[in-house]
């Protein structure tokens, strides 16, 4: 499938697209014309990096997961990162949790507030 094709399967952007090829976290194959062209795997994978991404690692951290992905083979260094990520995730989790516990607490004052007409402290 050429790069627009990608794009509008997964909704990443074209430039992202490029931007994935620059960090060689993502491969295309070029056609006689010179443009780009991915497997239908590609799909899969650009959503992966997406997701991996959105849980904040680093393109080099990415880049050093895919071939466990893809073989399922991991280094004690990799599962050392890996499991580092983890960590770091579960802590954002906690606090996002706290963010939330606190703001349940806010609307709940705010919502006993209105309904006694108090004024809102």
């Amino acid at each position: 499938m050429r790069i627009g094709e990608l794009a509008a399967s997964t909704g990443v952007s074209v430039r992202a697209l490029r931007y994935y090829e620059e960090q060689h976290l993502l491969r295309a194959e070029r056609s006689a014309g010179g443009q780009r062209t991915y497997a239908d795997s590609a799909v899969d994978r650009v959503r992966l990096i997406q997701q991996l991404y959105g849980a904040g690692l680093s393109s080099k951290t990415i880049l050093s997961l895919l071939p466990c992905v893809e073989t399922g083979e991991v280094t004690p260094d990799l599962l050392g990162r890996l499991t580092a990520e983890r960590d770091r995730i579960d802590g954002q989790i906690g606090e996002l949790v706290a963010t939330r516990d606190r703001l349940d607490a806010v609307i709940c004052h705010a919502a006993k507030a209105e309904s006694t007409g108090c004024p809102a402290a």
